[in-house]
Parts: structure tokens; C-alpha cells; sequence
């Protein structure tokens, strides 16, 4: 407070002070971080087995080389703000164990803070990988149509109303309306969907989106900073800016904490004429049991959480789950295994089996490059043990399908469309008989043979087998599972129904996931995410909590989270939930008795029972036991969740 006072005198000389201290702190980084805390561990230890080389007790070092900082951290809080954190806290601490000759509790003190400091040191360095990683993604060129044919230009320059042409393999730079041609997109950047979107003239397409197979003209809508890929980076920086973090528990009792530690000290000098009773309650008040009461049950929780697959990467993430009402599952890659296999075969034409059907259709799909040909093949393979054989000829039909000429026949297979425009048996028959797998979401390959409408096959994504169980077991927990997906409205509604979840929301951008989230949090309703795509970031940025499927899932989406499940095993989930909980109790168990044994110390130190020798021993006791209760955490298992 002098400090303070006398700074603010002399401004001149508070200024240069506070660039210097600043300068001191930010040196080196995070290795310089990771060096000291090895040295002052290793100080440390020999302190602890009575190695002394030197003239001077080695934990010397770890209040040097730890211990300074957080002083200076504290003289600047304190300075520029009046801030009293737990820095402060530890500081008094430091100097007071010094004093009496505590040299190993001020380093085990200062060595434990900064340890902590560094774990969120690291945590925060990677926040921003995700944003970066969407300004890549971010289409640099345009191809403009003009009066003597293109010219290629910065995407930055094109300007609303210009007619852009996009070769199949470019990414589509700006928001606009397909004039002429027809394609196939990939639009998972935007919906999460895996499958391709059919376009043709009068169709939307997004920027950032991929066209895969047909050229195509388009008018440009929406440029620059209104496009769609730009929405979505804004839609992650602001969705990262708008979840505040947790204060440190340490951090928000410290002020009453420092509060009665010098209060006492003072009052109990002042009426004993003892100072040595005064440097005692420091000391007991020392707050080791109190800083440690959180970061080991972190830690040790952390280390469950790695064995059952997820990669904790903020450190207060776990906190957070553990107050979550909801979790909003993405539907395909997340719920469903993200792969397309061959549900049903149903051939119409006389003399032409089921099995004939699908021979003649993966022939024919050889050649293709599109997920639902890719699938087909696939299957076959995998049924039959064999290669399909290669056509003699092979079309790609960009928005519609594909046509090849296979064993002396002539083959069809895409969409309605396609037969509607080149047979003339189709009728509305074949869309009649394959509409209850339409209504759960499957996607349909109709196919003609030699002219005439032969049959369908049936496509749908696997879902994960676990799937049931895992919604069943986060039920149990008392958190609702909600289904926030960019999938149509029947596959969404058969996938719920078939995992009973309750309340679903299908056809959702990615600003109306987000939307529904901050809306549902506005509410106090705290939301747990987990998906798996780009489209997903925005959300795992904003949710309270964000869980990446990491073994499917874009680098983007694992970037935006706050935990990622390493090998998509959702089995685990209930797990984690109810591990986040069991933390938490071990924190609040670990506080109370922190401050119970700081409070009963304080009392016998007044009444002069305790010498500071040992009060040191009481506050270190206090250490280990909040320690010892924490590693606990390390063999957690709920045994309700793993019947396997």
C-alpha cells in the first residue's frame, strides 16, 4: 500500500517500474517456464533428502527462480490496480516462511503456483489455432467472367454482381446463385454433412464450399466480410471472447483471506508484544493447502480423463463440465460412424436379382469420385470378396449421377432426376416404394438398365453402436441430450427417435447452432457440445463446455474445443460427466478442510500453543493430506458406466 502510495507521487518513476517488471515476466516464454520449474523440482528435492553442496539450503533456488515472479506479479496487480489476488496471498506467505527460516515451504509454495500458472499458460497458447486454421480455409482467387473470357483476380476484388466461373476441385470464393451448369458441393464446412449437395442453375452456393465434379457460372451476392466463410471466423472469435473464464477459487477468497491473516497478526502483536506469535499465523495462514485444495484434483482428474480417451486441453474445462444441464450432440461423425454403406437392394425388373442389380450398379460406380459411388463399391467389395467389373464406358453426370455401359449393358445410377430425363419407364412408383427409408434419412441411388427403370439401392449412415447406451447413460447422470444437427428434418427425427432424445433441431447453419446455445445459457442453462466438423467450431467455442470427436473430426473442430475424445469412443462420455462431478467434491472436500486447519491453526497460533516450527509442520501436513485425497481421482471409475 506504501509502495503504491509512493509511486503514484512519482509517476515518472511508477511507469518505468512497471515496464521493467513487465519485461522480466514476459522473458522467455513458456520454456523459460518449463526450465525453471525443472531446476527448482530438482532443488527442491535435494532440500528435502538433505543435500546441501552449498553453503545455502538448495530450495533457495525455487524462490528464486519461482518465487520472484509471483511477487512481482503481485507488487504490479497491486500497483496498477490494487488487484488482491492469490499471488498476493502467496507472496506474504513466502516472505513470512523466509523470515523464520522456512526456506523449503516458501519454494514448495512458489514452485506449486507456478506450476499451476504454467498449465494454463499452455492451454491458452493454442486457443487461436482454430480461428487461423479458418483463415486458411478462406478462398484467395476468383475466377471473373468479361466480355474477352476470364481473368483470375483476388477474391478480395470481386464485388457484388460480377459473374464468376468455378472449375470442379475450386473452392467457391464468395456467397452467390448458380446461373448456368450443374455440380455437386461439398458443403461440409458449412452443414457437417459428409454427402455432396446436387446444384444447378438457380441453386445457393457458400464460399468456402468445394465444388467437386461440374464447371459452373454464378452471380455473386454476398462478398468480403458478409460471405459465408467470413460469418463463420467472426462466429469463432466472437463465440471465444464471449465464454469468461472461471476465477480461481484461491484468487476469489484471497482478498478475505489476506484480510484476516494481517488483522490478526497485527492485533495479536499488538496485544501479546509477541511478534513471533504475529509470524506464525503467516505462516499457518500460509495458503499451500489452499492452493493445492484445486490444481492436483485437476490434475489427477486430467489423468483419468487421458486413460479413458479424451485430451483435456483447458484446465478448467472439467469444472465446467460438471455444471452442465445439457449436451447438444451433432448427428453425422459424432452420433452415426460418418460412413454411407448399402442398407437395401430393390430390384423391379423381371429376370434381374437383387444381387445382379448391385453387381451391375458398383460396375458402373468404379470410376466415380462421389461418396454414395465410393460406398457402393465398397460394400461390394466387402461382400462379396471380388472386384466389381471395369465399364467399357463411364460418364460422370455432374448433379445427377453417373452412366457407364457394363457386360453389353447400359447403365444408369443417381438421382430421380437423372431417370425421369433419360427413360421413359419411370414412374412414381419406384420414389413411392423406397419412401419409408427416404423418411429415416436414407439417401436412394435409383437405377436403369438398358433404358428402363432396373431398381434402388438404399444408402444410410452407421449409426454408432454404443449410441443408444451412451444417450441412456447421460440421461441417468441428469443431463438432457439435445440433437443439433445440419442434417434434413427425417433423418434428424429418425435418429432421435431411435435413441430417444426428446428435443431435436434439424436442418441448423452454423449460426443457428450457435444461436440456440447462447440463447439456452442466457436462460442459465449451461450447455455441453459435441461434434465433430468445421461447422461445428463456432459452437465448441461458445458452448460451455466443447468436446471434438478427434479420431473423425477437422483439426478446426478439435482446436475449438475444450476436450477432445481422442479415439470417438462416446462410450466414455457418462464417464467423464460423472468424473467432472467426483472432482468437484474432492475441491470442495480439499477446501474445507484447508481453511477448517488454516482457521484452527490461527487460533492455537494466537494463543501461543504453536511455534512457527510447528505451525510450518501443521500447514505442511495440511499439503499432503489434499494431495493424497486428490490422487484418488487417478483411479476413479463409476462402475454403472462400464458394463461394456
Amino acid at each position: 500500500i506504501f509502495l503504491n502510495i509512493y509511486l503514484y507521487r512519482y509517476k515518472g518513476r511508477r511507469r518505468i517500474l512497471m515496464k521493467t517488471l513487465e519485461r522480466i515476466l514476459e522473458w522467455g516464454g513458456i520454456k523459460k517456464d518449463i526450465i525453471f520449474l525443472s531446476i527448482s523440482l530438482a532443488a527442491l528435492l535435494a532440500s528435502l533428502f538433505g543435500i546441501r553442496p552449498f553453503p545455502f539450503d538448495l530450495a533457495w533456488i525455487s524462490v528464486i527462480l519461482c518465487g520472484i515472479p509471483i511477487i512481482l506479479e503481485a507488487v504490479i496487480g497491486l500497483v496498477t490496480a490494487f488487484d488482491i489476488k492469490a499471488d498476493v496471498l502467496v507472496s506474504i506467505a513466502l516472505i513470512a516462511s523466509l523470515i523464520i527460516g522456512e526456506d523449503f515451504a516458501a519454494g514448495e509454495v512458489a514452485f506449486i503456483m507456478q506450476l499451476g500458472a504454467l498449465l494454463e499458460d499452455l492451454t491458452v497458447s493454442k486457443a487461436r489455432a482454430g480461428i487461423e486454421k479458418l483463415v486458411h480455409l478462406t478462398p484467395r482467387t476468383a475466377r471473373r467472367i468479361t466480355s474477352g473470357g476470364e481473368e483470375i483476380i483476388p477474391a478480395s476484388d470481386v464485388i457484388a454482381g460480377d459473374l464468376l466461373r468455378v472449375l470442379p476441385g475450386e473452392t467457391i470464393p464468395v456467397d452467390g446463385i448458380i446461373t448456368s451448369g450443374q455440380t455437386s458441393i461439398n458443403q461440409a464446412v458449412m452443414t457437417g454433412e459428409s454427402l455432396p449437395a446436387d446444384k444447378e442453375a438457380g441453386d445457393d452456393v457458400s464460399s468456402g464450399t468445394v465444388n467437386l465434379y461440374g464447371s459452373f457460372d454464378m452471380k455473386a451476392l454476398r462478398v468480403g466480410e458478409d460471405s459465408s466463410i467470413q460469418r463463420m471466423i467472426r462466429l469463432v472469435q466472437s463465440a471465444d471472447a464471449g465464454k469468461a473464464k472461471i476465477v480461481g477459487i484461491a484468487d476469489r477468497w484471497a482478498t478475505w483471506i489476506v484480510i484476516i491473516a494481517l488483522v490478526s497478526a497485527v492485533l495479536t502483536w499488538f496485544f501479546t508484544g509477541e511478534i513471533i506469535r504475529a509470524v506464525t499465523i503467516l505462516v499457518v495462514f500460509c495458503p499451500c493447502a489452499l492452493v493445492l485444495a484445486t490444481p492436483p484434483a485437476i490434475m489427477a482428474a486430467i489423468g483419468n480423463a487421458t486413460k479413458h480417451g479424451f485430451l483435456v486441453r483447458e484446465g478448467d474445462a472439467l469444472e465446467r463440465l460438471s455444471m452442465v444441464k445439457k449436451i447438444a450432440f451433432d448427428k453425422t461423425g459424432t452420433l452415426t460412424e460418418g460412413n454411407l454403406h448399402v442398407e437395401t437392394i430393390h430390384s423391379i425388373l423381371p429376370g434381374l436379382s437383387d444381387t445382379d442389380l448391385f453387381r451391375l450398379t458398383a460396375s458402373s460406380e468404379l470410376r466415380s469420385e462421389h461418396p454414395l459411388g465410393k460406398a457402393v463399391v465398397s460394400d461390394f467389395q466387402k461382400q462379396t470378396q471380388s472386384a466389381p467389373a471395369s465399364p467399357k464406358e463411364f460418364h460422370m453426370i455432374p448433379g445427377r449421377g453417373v452412366s457407364a455401359k457394363v457386360g453389353g449393358h447400359a447403365i444408369l445410377a443417381g438421382n430421380e432426376q437423372l431417370l425421369k430425363e433419360h427413360t421413359d419407364t419411370f414412374s412414381d412408383e419406384l420414389p413411392a416404394r423406397a419412401s419409408s427409408w427416404l423418411d429415416e434419412g436414407c439417401t436412394v441411388i435409383y437405377v436403369a438398365v438398358d433404358g428402363k427403370a432396373a431398381g434402388f439401392l438404399v444408402l444410410a449412415d452407421t449409426l454408432r453402436e454404443d449410441a443408444a447406451e451412451t444417450i441412456r447413460q447421460v440421461k441417468s447422470t441428469g443431463v438432457s441430450p439435445v440433437l443439433l444437427t445440419g442434417d434434413h428434418r427425417n433423418a434428424a427425427a429418425h435418429i432421435a427417435d431411435v435413441l430417444n432424445i426428446e428435443e431435436v433441431y434439424s436442418g441448423c447453419l452454423p449460426q443457428e447452432k450457435l444461436s440456440w446455445i447462447e440463447q439456452s445459457q442466457k436462460r442459465q442453462i449451461q450447455v455441453c457440445m459435441i461434434g465433430d466438423g468445421i461447422n461445428d467450431a463456432p459452437s465448441l467455442k461458445k458452448a460451455f463446455v466443447g468436446i471434438a470427436m478427434g479420431g473423425v473430426g477437422s483439426d478446426i473442430a478439435v482446436d475449438a474445443a475444450d476436450i477432445t475424445l481422442v479415439n470417438d469412443d462416446i462410450r466414455e462420455l457418462p464417464h467423464l460427466i460423472s468424473l467432472s462431478r467426483k472432482m468437484m467434491f474432492t475441491i470442495r472436500c480439499n477446501l474445507t478442510f484447508s481453511m477448517a486447519l488454516n482457521f484452527l491453526a490461527i487460533i492455537l497460533a494466537i494463543l501461543g500453543i504453536l511455534n512457527p516450527v510447528v505451525g510450518a509442520l501443521v500447514h505442511n501436513a495440511g499439503s499432503v493430506f489434499v494431495i493424497i485425497h486428490s490422487a484418488f481421482l487417478l483411479t476413479f471409475k463409476n462402475h454403472s458406466f462400464f458394463k461394456k
